[in-house]
């Protein structure tokens, strides 16, 4: 029978209880005001958020800092990926009033920076991208100053839909491969790692000046060669950020945590791939791919003018 931990009614003598966090786990409440500010802007726009729907760590801080990641194209996943939390299901119709309450709710929070996510939509027949394409520009018409990151699916045999997020210009253009191959079967079994890589490539080779991104989790029983294997494959495919988080299991139906990895290790792992040549990397236990993403964003903004500078 095949593993599924997702439902775990159709396995027998399943149990994969979830391990006590380690105290570097941790994430506050730095502003409070500011947390339920940011709630109520979210709830006030009828907006969905990754920071509520796959329970982040780092939704306490990130919300203090008025910050949100939007999750576009309803809350229900057509797939069902054993490390997330989000819910699988078969979604409703697409709202074509949603990019319009994101760039409201981008206006309202005053973000210089934003996240732009979603579930995976096999049921639409460009997987959601015309829809993402929609909501970046209504985002660049009431907020030109404020920089765009996407996060998006694979569109996996949706042969070239990709090319509409594409044409929206974003600033970044983020699509996580989240593990290594070996692990795909388990951990996501509807993706295919070597399409993942491929479509950074190919957004990369449409539009060199789009900065790529991608990210990892680790702890799920990955060896060191096979991480050091995956920067190679997205550095080959001209990918310029990177980001590596610990897993952590959401409950005792999802993938089984294999380790806690301790700090100084993701401190070797963020030296490695910088060695390999990315331009950023974000490389911490509580690192989510968008978790500072802003300040990320704008120090290597200003990396780039100082650069530009000394040339003239």
């Amino acid at each position: 029978m095949k593993t599924d931990f997702r439902h775990p009614e159709k396995q027998k003598n399943i149990d994969s209880p979830i391990k006590k966090k380690p105290s570097w786990i941790r994430s506050k409440i730095i502003d409070s005001a500011t947390f339920h500010k940011t709630k109520n802007i979210v709830l006030k726009n009828n907006l969905h958020t990754v920071c509520q729907e796959a329970n982040c760590p780092n939704i306490t801080e990130c919300w203090s800092k008025k910050h949100a990641t939007f999750m576009i194209l309803g809350d229900t996943c057509t797939r069902a990926c054993a490390f997330c939390d989000v819910k699988t299901g078969i979604p409703k119709i697409v709202d074509p009033l949603e990019p319009q309450r994101v760039a409201a709710a981008v206006k309202d929070l005053e973000l210089k920076h934003v996240v732009i996510t979603s579930v995976d939509r096999d049921d639409l027949d460009d997987g959601g991208a015309t829809h993402f394409k929609n909501v970046i520009l209504a985002i660049k018409k009431i907020n030109p100053k404020t920089t765009i990151e996407v996060l998006t699916p694979d569109f996996l045999k949706k042969g070239e839909a990709y090319k509409k997020v594409i044409e929206a210009e974003p600033d970044v253009f983020n699509h996580n491969v989240e593990t290594v191959p070996s692990l795909y079967l388990k951990v996501r079994p509807g993706s295919r790692y070597y399409a993942s890589v491929k479509l950074l490539e190919q957004v990369k080779q449409i539009n060199p000046s789009l900065f790529t991104k991608s990210g990892i989790m680790v702890g799920m029983g990955e060896s060191l060669e096979e991480i050091l294997q995956v920067m190679d494959d997205l550095r080959a495919a001209n990918v310029d950020f990177l980001t590596i988080g610990q897993y952590l299991q959401p409950s005792s139906k999802h993938f089984p945590l294999h380790r806690y990895v301790e700090p100084k290790e993701f401190d070797e792992l963020k030296n490695r791939a910088l060695a390999k040549g990315f331009l950023l990397v974000s490389s911490s236990p509580l690192t989510r791919s968008s978790y500072h993403a802003d300040d990320d964003f704008i120090l290597l903004k200003n990396q780039r003018v100082k650069e530009l500078n000394l040339e003239h």
